[in-house]
């Protein structure tokens, strides 16, 4: 990423970038986030990110802000930085010691935007390498899904190399089976049908993740969802990685195995440019 700091930061709806030390985000990591490419001022899938931190709320019991706060701040930063990266956190706000949840709940929330990614863009022509991570994933259904705030395990298993050469690392579960990447979910295709690890026990359930699914299905694609092993990933036809800041890498290298950048992984990367394209426009305003 270019550059470590953002451009401008709000925290409920104020430029600022300090949070209390109290707030439970700080404390225990008690929240959710969402991280949108902003492209021409416009937060591509905006709808299906406000959907996602809606749900990840319910599902932690927080209460979600609505998007009559949210959306004024998202203009105000859209407007300002046209161009880059856009992370929204919401947590359960401030609480005294401890982990019983705080009466009455007051979340915070924090926008902050980022300089656009310095990826070389002909990865998505060239595909990038990959490794295997030692650190796994704890299998835990009931936080499944959610991109909440406690990181360590990717931290952890982002830590396990420096090489730049090395794009991602492929995380498993505590059984072995493959769940997805750092910072990315993963796909493969064998015999023309496109694969993509259950996300029901752990691991993100990605908003360009569930965009590939559907465009995919949209298309006649043949799609499962299924508990994935390193030998089935290693005997795939074609693999590739998802996120909404990356949009589509294929994977050239993981390990012993090359695979090169397969047809279908460059059709699909089309249907999702034509997508974004498309919809940026419609995706904010409607």
């Amino acid at each position: 990423m270019s550059g470590s700091g953002a451009y401008e930061v709000l925290i409920d709806g104020q430029p600022m970038r300090c949070v209390d030390a109290v707030d439970r985000g700080f404390q225990y990591g008690d929240g959710t986030f969402t991280t949108i490419t902003i492209r021409e001022g416009v937060p591509l899938f905006w709808p299906l990110h406000l959907a996602r931190l809606e749900r990840d709320c319910r599902q932690l019991l927080i209460p979600f802000p609505g998007v009559e706060h949210l959306e004024p701040d998202v203009r105000t930063l859209c407007a300002a930085h046209p161009d880059g990266v856009l992370k929204i956190q919401i947590t359960r706000g401030i609480g005294g010691r401890g982990y019983r949840l705080p009466e009455p709940q007051r979340v915070t929330r924090v926008l902050s935007i980022h300089p656009p990614p310095d990826y070389p863009s002909e990865l998505r022509e060239i595909g990038i390498e990959v490794r295997l991570c030692e650190n796994r994933l704890g299998i835990n259904p009931r936080l499944a899904g959610i991109k909440h705030m406690n990181r360590l395990e990717q931290i952890l298993a982002r830590a396990e190399w420096t090489d730049d050469a090395i794009r991602e690392g492929i995380m498993l579960d505590t059984e072995g089976y493959v769940v997805e990447g750092t910072m990315s979910n993963l796909f493969l295709i064998k015999n023309g049908t496109l694969y993509t690890p259950k996300i029901d026990r752990c691991g993100v359930a990605g908003v360009m993740r569930s965009i590939t699914i559907e465009t995919a299905l949209q298309h006649g694609m043949a799609v499962a969802e299924s508990r994935i092993t390193l030998e089935e990933l290693f005997a795939a036809d074609e693999v590739f990685l998802t996120n909404c800041v990356i949009e589509t890498w294929p994977v050239r290298r993981f390990g012993h195995r090359t695979y090169g950048v397969g047809p279908i992984t460059q059709e699909i990367d089309r249907w999702l440019r034509t997508k974004a394209e498309n919809e940026q426009v419609a995706a904010f305003n409607g």
